[in-house]
């Protein structure tokens, strides 16, 4: 037991600070790390294809030199980027992803897209300090589910905020919905929704959830939990990092307001 006590003060806080105290570029976040896309239209050769063409997800919208990408489509392949032979489209490391209205997630002619806004405050006051969610799987690959699962370790703990996942939907706040929403798992879905008692929040995490993700031209799926449920907040990505899915809980909170990045919204544990 003493060696083990030992190990655990050697290593010291394992927690990180969130919003890192240096903003979005001083998350630590590694060089090949896909985050919010940078779209340069001056760029872009009138009637040049190639981005667009090479999409896998008709994420990327042309209008003469105007580009427009679509971040609940994107699932981050880059694919558009090596496509471009002019550099139209860049991948920064801001993990900053995550908005309140379904247009919010379109970036294009060099205007940066809305972060997620806050609840109003009737609706946080009424959840208290505390956020209890349900996670529905409605069809996903398990990376995004991945994700929400490493949101809850030590070193991002999101439970420090009051965030937490429930195991029934009738002590939830709201549902997190990963997933394109399968036929199968529709009445699932919707069922879980019901017995989640009001006033709730829906939360659609990753493409899928979105969009429908890779499998937007199936006939199998409902194309996002948006086509079955009211959604309040989109965490976009393929799948998003969870510092993307902290910083979009945290915005819905009011947790964080304006840009980001200046203080630390909570403590730090060993």
């Amino acid at each position: 037991m003493l060696d083990l006590l030992r190990i655990r003060a050697a290593r010291s806080l394992s927690t990180i600070p969130f919003p890192p105290p240096a903003g979005p570029d001083g998350a630590g976040l590694p060089e090949r790390f896909r985050g919010r896309p940078v779209v340069h239209p001056g760029r872009c050769p009138q009637g040049c294809r190639d981005c667009a063409d090479a999409c896998p997800t008709d994420a990327i919208a042309l209008d003469g030199a105007a580009v427009a990408l679509d971040l609940g489509k994107c699932v981050f392949c880059v694919e558009c980027t090596r496509a471009c032979p002019e550099g139209a489209i860049r991948f920064t490391r801001d993990y900053r992803l995550a908005a309140s209205a379904r247009a919010d997630l379109v970036v294009g002619d060099a205007l940066e897209a809305p972060l997620a806004r806050a609840l109003d405050e009737k609706v946080r006051r009424l959840f208290g300090r505390s956020l209890k969610l349900r996670q529905v799987s409605a069809g996903g690959c398990n990376g995004c589910e991945a994700e929400l699962v490493a949101s809850g370790n030590v070193i991002f703990d999101l439970a420090r905020f009051g965030v937490q996942f429930v195991a029934s939907p009738r002590h939830a706040d709201g549902l997190v919905v990963t997933g394109p929403v399968t036929l199968n798992m529709r009445r699932a879905l919707e069922e879980t929704y019901a017995a989640t008692p009001a006033p709730k929040i829906v939360i659609a995490v990753g493409a899928c959830a979105i969009s429908g993700g890779p499998f937007f031209d199936s006939e199998r799926q409902h194309g996002g939990a948006g086509a079955v449920l009211p959604v309040d907040l989109y965490i976009a990505g393929c799948p998003p990092h969870p510092l993307t899915i902290l910083d979009g809980m945290l915005r819905l909170l009011g947790k964080i307001e304006g840009a980001g990045g200046a203080g630390d919204a909570g403590g730090r544990r060993r």
